[in-house]
């Protein structure tokens, strides 16, 4: 699955969220989609679920306060750092993807 292989490129120490997650994947609109792919996740196929958090930086998990302990704990031990409950999106957002569509652009037409 594409959500999976995304999620697998987040470098230790980054986030992104679900909607990016979804639009690098090539289901824009689809956040709900990868958070439903987030949870199947299991050891026999591990990705770093606690790398993806919801706009704005929020945990969102909602199953269990257990989890969402957990992630921010994960997160924290990769030097990602908190404003209250929120991650610092500015400095700790993963970029891919991110550029405005005009530099894009430009990307590719120096090929």
């Amino acid at each position: 699955m594409k959500v999976y292989g995304t999620v697998r490129r987040i470098p230790m120490g980054k986030v992104a969220t679900y909607g990016q997650i979804a639009r690098l994947a090539g289901k824009p609109g689809a956040a709900r989609m990868v958070g439903w792919a987030m949870s199947s996740s299991s050891p026999r196929n591990p990705v770093p679920w606690h790398r993806v958090v919801g706009a704005g930086g929020r945990i969102i998990i909602s199953k269990a306060l257990t989890y969402s302990e957990m992630q921010r704990q994960l997160l924290q031990r990769e030097g990602v750092q908190f404003r209250g409950d929120r991650v610092r999106m500015d400095e700790f957002q993963w970029k891919a993807g991110l550029e405005p569509k005009s530099s894009r652009k430009k990307k590719l037409s120096k090929r």
